[in-house]
């Protein structure tokens, strides 16, 4: 086709292979889009389109990925608002007889859908070298080596006696993602074989990072967890896969916690809360759940 249909925040160029999607710089664009740039999707990595009205007079074109195609997707694992999916494009409501048309084009060329995720990444990651501030630490990647470095001022007394971090690609089986949008956020990283089972709490497991309050944002950890699981995919399959980006991973029953973590974690629950991010109702539950491990 080759033709270009511009939107809200983002142009599709359509393909006789895939679609380009560019995405704009601007104050109102995503800080998402803004950090992916342009991403290229082949037609194979696309399993269905839909058209469907939008908020405030637009309508939606969606391009809905095929499961196992998009390290980007796979690492979010469904926890994206839809103002940031890549994978809309939203336009003014006139022109949704032209979004029909390309609607239609597009799904002309797809294969049948048969359902199943696909076999490999179709879709390219973003690109390392990466790095982003964590709660606890600092996390980078230079495409074969995950580093943490931990901050005096967040790390849990575990992981300041574990020391900084090095995974290679090749010793990890996959990653998890949890949005710093939500209480407990993180990324941790899922290690093939460990001497002792990985912490069940991120804060004390130090293969993973912390998300708070301005610390480890969407557009910043998500691109690199991608970037982490698309690598870790190619070094090779992952024993006993539970699906696309995650393993099985084992975790210790609960223990008693050092009373200067529960200090640090409650501090940080009074900044959450104090920023509105909490309720009183949801600080007050966690901060009980908090003393309860002494």
């Amino acid at each position: 086709m080759g033709d270009v249909l511009a939107g809200f925040h983002a142009a599709w160029e359509f393909e006789s292979d895939s679609v380009l999607i560019r995405f704009e710089r601007g104050i109102r664009t995503p800080k998402l889009f803004q950090a992916l740039g342009e991403r290229r999707v082949p037609l194979d990595a696309i399993s269905a389109v839909t058209l469907s009205p939008g908020k405030r007079g637009t309508v939606v074109l969606h391009a809905v990925p095929r499961p196992g195609a998009d390290p980007l997707m796979e690492a979010a694992a469904g926890q994206l608002k839809e103002s940031c999916d890549p994978y809309r494009l939203v336009l003014p409501a006139e022109r949704e007889t032209l979004a029909e048309y390309y609607a239609d084009e597009l799904r002309a060329q797809l294969r049948p859908d048969d359902g199943e995720s696909a076999d490999r990444f179709l879709v390219a990651p973003p690109e390392a070298p990466l790095q982003f501030k964590a709660y606890d630490g600092k996390a980078s990647f230079d495409g074969k080596l995950v580093s943490f470095r931990w901050f005096w001022t967040g790390a849990s007394s575990a992981k300041w006696k574990a020391g900084d971090q090095s995974f290679l690609v090749t010793d990890l089986s996959g990653i998890e993602w949890r949005s710093p949008e939500v209480f407990e956020g993180h990324l941790r990283l899922l290690r093939r074989e460990t001497p002792v089972a990985q912490p069940a709490q991120a804060d004390q497991d130090p293969a993973a990072v912390v998300f708070g309050l301005g610390y480890g944002p969407v557009h910043e950890s998500l691109p690199f967890a991608a970037s982490v699981l698309a690598a870790v995919r190619a070094s090779g399959p992952a024993p006993n896969s539970d699906g696309p980006g995650t393993v099985a991973a084992a975790v210790t029953p609960a223990v008693r916690r050092d009373p200067a973590d529960i200090a640090e974690r409650i501090r940080h629950l009074g900044e959450l809360h104090q920023a509105g991010l909490l309720t009183d109702d949801e600080f007050t539950m966690k901060k009980t759940e908090l003393l309860a491990e002494l």
